[in-house]
């Protein structure tokens, strides 16, 4: 099972990195509490799978219709950092200045249903806040239909 919570920006998280393969990924954290297949490949030709595992509140997203690999990463566990940083514990303004502080420049910001949104483009990663209290990390990568990372 996973140990290292830690947030690394367009590498992945902890000891799984973005492109790695879904069944490389189930033989390391075992099957998902839930798992869906999001996207229709009739339509979109995509193929996007998501993987639930409760037990260290992360989201796992899979992209590619060759081979199905890691391609982003959701998570509420309190126990993520983030460049040293818990990320949880951070505010907003304290989130933007670590952002900005290991080069990450993109920033934007937009509250729909009163969830605040900041993002930053250059790192693909979202951070949510609910009441100036952060509830959910979000980061990922492009990948092509083979699962390589573009």
């Amino acid at each position: 099972m996973m140990k290292d919570f830690t947030i690394m920006p367009l590498k992945g998280y902890g000891e799984i990195p973005f492109g790695m393969t879904l069944d490389e990924t189930v033989k390391m954290l075992n099957m998902p509490d839930f798992y869906e297949e999001l996207s229709d490949m009739e339509e979109t030709g995509n193929r996007s799978i998501y993987y639930e595992y409760d037990s260290i509140q992360t989201n796992i997203y899979f992209e590619g219709v060759t081979k199905s690999v890691v391609a982003c990463f959701e998570t509420e566990n309190e126990a993520a950092t983030l460049y040293g940083k818990k990320v949880f514990e951070l505010k907003k303004p304290e989130v933007i200045q670590l952002m900005k502080d290991n080069g990450f420049k993109e920033l934007e910001e937009e509250t729909e249903d009163g969830e605040l949104r900041v993002s930053f483009e250059d790192a693909m990663i979202d951070f949510f806040f609910t009441e100036d209290k952060m509830t959910a990390v979000s980061w990922g990568v492009l990948v092509d239909e083979q699962g390589d990372i573009i």
